[in-house]
This record gives C-alpha cells, sequence and structure tokens, in this order.
C-alpha cells in the first residue's frame, strides 16, 4: 500500500491566497488587517518563529506589529505591553509567544488579551465557545488538522478516531472538535495516551489516528490500521533533526499520512493568519 501524502504546504497555500484576497478587501476599505506579537527575552526558536509569522503576514498583506521584551521583564512589563495592543485599534489579534522566561505567569498573560483579539483561540472564552458550538477562533492546529483531512477527502464523519495526546494547544481542543456536529468532523473521538495500558489496542482502532504526544516514532506500523489516516502533529527534536510522532514505516501501512516537514506545521501558521483576518472583519 502507498499511503497518500496529507500536503499541508499545499494546502496551506490555497488558505493564504484566501486570505490575501480578504485582507486586501479590508485594506481597501481603510480598515487594514493587523496582527501584533510579543516576544519576551532571547529564546532562539522562539524568536525564529516569530519572525516566520511577520513574513507570513508580509506576505498575504497583514501588516504586523511586534513587541520585544528582554529576558529580566517582569510581569507586570509583559502585561502592560499586552494592554498596548488590546488598545491598540490597528491591532485585531495579539500572539504573546510562548514558552516565556521562567519566573513568569504564562496563563496569566494569556488571560490578559482581550477575548476576541486572541489569534490562537486559546483564551478560555473561546475555548468556552468551542465547547458550547458557538462562534470564535479555533484553535489554529486542530482547526488546521480538520481543513487538512477534509482536502484530502479523508472519511471522518461517524469514523473512529483515536487523538494520542491531551494537551492543551493540540489534544483537548482537537477532540472536541473532531466531536462536534459539524462538516469534516462528527466523529466517534477517543482520547489516549502513553500511561493507557492497552494503548496500542486503542490506536489499532482508530480509522483516523492523530499522535500529537511530542514524543518521536511513537506511532509505529503495528499500531495502525491498514488504510487508516495518520497525522504527525506532535514534533521533538533529535540533535539538530525535527521528529515527528509517527514513525517512518507507518507510511508502509497507513491510507494518508503526514509528511516529517510540511504536514500540520503549514496548516497551523495559515490557520493563524485566517484568524486574523476573522478578528478583523469582525471588530470592522
Amino acid at each position: 500500500m502507498v499511503a497518500t501524502l496529507l500536503d499541508g504546504q499545499a494546502v496551506a497555500g490555497r488558505i493564504k491566497m484566501e486570505v490575501a484576497d480578504r485582507a486586501h478587501r479590508m485594506a481597501a476599505l481603510g480598515r487594514p488587517v493587523g496582527l501584533g506579537t510579543i516576544l519576551v527575552g532571547d529564546d532562539g526558536p522562539s524568536a525564529k518563529y516569530v519572525a516566520m509569522k511577520h513574513a507570513d503576514c508580509a506576505e498575504v498583506g497583514i501588516r504586523s506589529a511586534h513587541l520585544s521584551l528582554g529576558a529580566d521583564a517582569t510581569q507586570a512589563d509583559v502585561e502592560s505591553a499586552i494592554d498596548s495592543l488590546n488598545d491598540d485599534p490597528s491591532v485585531q489579534s495579539i500572539l504573546v509567544q510562548l514558552p516565556l522566561p521562567a519566573g513568569l505567569n504564562e496563563e496569566q498573560a494569556l488571560l490578559r488579551v482581550h477575548p476576541d483579539k486572541d489569534v490562537d483561540g486559546l483564551h478560555p472564552v473561546n475555548l468556552g465557545r468551542l465547547v458550547m458550538g458557538a462562534p470564535g477562533p479555533l484553535p489554529c492546529t486542530p482547526a488546521g488538522i480538520v481543513e487538512l483531512l477534509a482536502s484530502f477527502d479523508v472519511p471522518v464523519e461517524g469514523r473512529r478516531v483515536v487523538v494520542i495526546g491531551r494537551g492543551l494547544t493540540i489534544g483537548r481542543p482537537l477532540a472536541l472538535l473532531l466531536a462536534m456536529k459539524r462538516p469534516g468532523c462528527n466523529a466517534a473521538v477517543t482520547v489516549v495516551h502513553t500511561g493507557v495500558a492497552d494503548f496500542a489496542d486503542i490506536v489499532r482502532e482508530g480509522d483516523v489516528v492523530i499522535a500529537a504526544a511530542g514524543r518521536a516514532g511513537l506511532v509505529t506500523r503495528e499500531m495502525v490500521k491498514p488504510g487508516a489516516a495518520v497525522v504527525g502533529a506532535g514534533t521533538s527534536w533529535q540533535g539538530t533533526r525535527l521528529m515527528s510522532d509517527v514513525a517512518d514505516d507507518v507510511a508502509d501501512v497507513a491510507g494518508w499520512i503526514t509528511p516529517r516537514l510540511g504536514g500540520v506545521g503549514p496548516m497551523t501558521r495559515a490557520m493563524l493568519l485566517r484568524n486574523a483576518v476573522l478578528a478583523a472583519e469582525k471588530l470592522a
């Protein structure tokens, strides 16, 4: 069996074209879309991630504002920076780059962001909207995974989906989203983790398996039902090599699979841009 590659790069490109069109329309109305970012400290990967966000914004016509604070910034400094973006009408969405330096309260910082400017969709108000099925920004990676599966016509509705991992950014909101009665979802969802005794047996039941544990090679070919769709959403580093939660040989039995690079990552970035445009349209 030759698995179909779930090419997130290609799908993200189409989303970025849609976002660019909407952003240009907003600009033509005199209401340009603005994303504000806050980076605290000198963490290299975080700085690179923020730089990528600004490059993405420039590509689709979203103006970006950036506030950079030193590693010695206090909690009050961080919250003051967030307040300044909350109060700036030219910034309709805000990204606080995590992790924050040791000693700073990340939860308190994220709660400080106005829910309507929460570009990540992880503010408690917006997670509550997700639980209720109410309109609001969806968490970027879960929304990107749903869009990716739909783009390749992977059957999800009424199927067994196994989500590995229960983290706030992917596992928990993704399980909620996939269980909802909405296009591309409406599945029977099981959330599992490595502390479960029959972990491999549960994973093998999945028509769709989404691994978001951050453990390299966690999902092996023996765990996967032949023909299943397998999404590697969790990553970890081995030296300088970025690794997927899904072992390479899973491609020998899967029906669909994400590549080690260019699968979920581009989708997350594209969905953040879509959330930025949605926030601007809502506040216009």
